[in-house]
């Protein structure tokens, strides 16, 4: 019986970095053959692309083989859920349509396999980045969405390319790593959401690019960072006890202040 749910987020796919976007993308369909031996569920949890835009009859060009794999493996019966990123938001019924694949645009909370779970890519989440969350208004307005269908593919893709590599290039060096308890914006926002009496097992997050696994100030949630494929190719499994943080054709560090052992 299949019984572990498994978690990943930041392909960036389309950005070259350790590997090239292509030899990232052959990776990414070799991990998806060896867990849905055993998978119930896999979250893509934002940021599969370096950038995304769905026009009305056009979709971005490349990504074959991992498009063939979510076909097969949704033909197959196996659940998969996607959630957009920062990077990839303007996602408009694609994946829904053609692979019968969820899309969620926000962060829930959910029941897996007998423990609660608070999923989301973490973009625009916790203080600060008041810059960021200006632009995503703008980014998810109507207004700027339509006006944006209007460039041709090739200039609009190209633009919004250029754009993703000077946001990345000008994100400051102490941000690329952890920063301590006290100013992880995403560790921040679980602290709070505890305070409003949001209490799940786990906090699964993307976007900070680092894998983490911290103990919250309850003493039981913990936040859960799925880290990134640029660098890592990190990713968590649940197996319905207990998550853990792995690494996929590579080896890695996981931020932590914990050892495992936990007491309620």
């Amino acid at each position: 019986m299949k019984q572990k749910i498994y978690f990943v987020s930041d392909f960036h796919l389309g950005a070259h970095a350790r590997l090239s976007s292509a030899e990232r993308e052959r990776q990414l369909v070799r991990w998806l053959d060896q867990v849905a031996v055993d998978a119930a569920a896999i979250y893509i949890v934002g940021d599969l692309f370096e950038f995304w835009f769905e026009y009305k009859t056009v979709v971005p060009k490349g990504y074959t083989r991992l498009f063939g794999k979510l076909a097969s493996l949704r033909d197959a019966g196996l659940p998969i859920f996607i959630f957009t990123g920062n990077h990839d938001l303007w996602m408009f019924g694609y994946f829904e349509q053609e692979f019968g694949i969820p899309v969620y645009y926000k962060p829930i909370q959910v029941e897996l396999l007998g423990k609660s779970f608070f999923i989301g890519h973490g973009d625009g989440l916790g203080p600060g980045d008041k810059g960021f969350k200006i632009m995503k208004k703008v980014f998810t307005s109507r207004l700027a969405q339509w006006l944006f269908r209007w460039l041709h593919p090739d200039a609009g893709i190209g633009l919004a390319n250029y754009f993703s590599k000077q946001s990345r290039a000008a994100t400051p060096e102490a941000e690329r790593s952890w920063m301590g308890e006290d100013r992880e914006w995403l560790l921040q926002y679980a602290h709070r959401k505890l305070d409003q009496g949001v209490s799940p097992d786990f906090f699964v997050f993307g976007h900070r690019h680092l894998p983490i696994d911290w103990l919250l100030k309850n003493g039981h949630s913990r936040y859960i960072n799925l880290g990134e494929w640029l660098q890592y190719n990190s990713y968590a499994v649940f197996d319905g006890t207990t998550i853990e943080l792995r690494f996929f054709e590579n080896t890695g560090t996981i931020i932590t202040n914990w050892n495992g052992i936990q007491t309620d």
